[in-house]
């Protein structure tokens, strides 16, 4: 009962307009090769700067700018905007989602009805 009514909540959630508003911003993402490589470009240099950090090191100050460069034209991007948008409103209602289960387990764990439907 549990895995079908997990499975309806993916198909609603797979047709909500936040899902579908994602989707084509991924999509848009995916189709301008110059936003694609940037944001590329910057999770590369962040991970570089993670592992300088776990290491002990300072970042070289041309990555830095380069970093900051690459950060700025991504930001600049309606494309990049757009799926930044998107991600956030698609992670809004994956919040309400997660607060309405956790409502549901609450509820459930008070009740002393057990129901199989």
């Amino acid at each position: 009962m549990i895995d079908a009514k997990a499975q309806e909540l993916g198909r609603l959630l797979g047709q909500s307009d936040e899902y579908k508003a994602l989707q084509r911003a991924d999509e848009g993402l995916r189709a301008d090769a110059e936003c694609r490589t940037w944001f590329e470009e910057v999770r590369v240099l962040d991970q570089a700067f993670e592992r300088a950090e776990r290491e002990g090191r300072e970042p070289e100050p041309a990555q830095l700018e380069h970093y900051e460069r690459l950060v700025r034209s991504l930001q600049a991007s309606s494309v990049y905007q757009q799926w930044v948008a998107g991600q956030a409103n698609f992670e809004k209602l994956m919040l309400k989602v997660n607060q309405q289960i956790a409502e549901g387990i609450k509820k459930g764990a008070a009740s002393p009805i057990i129901t199989l439907a």
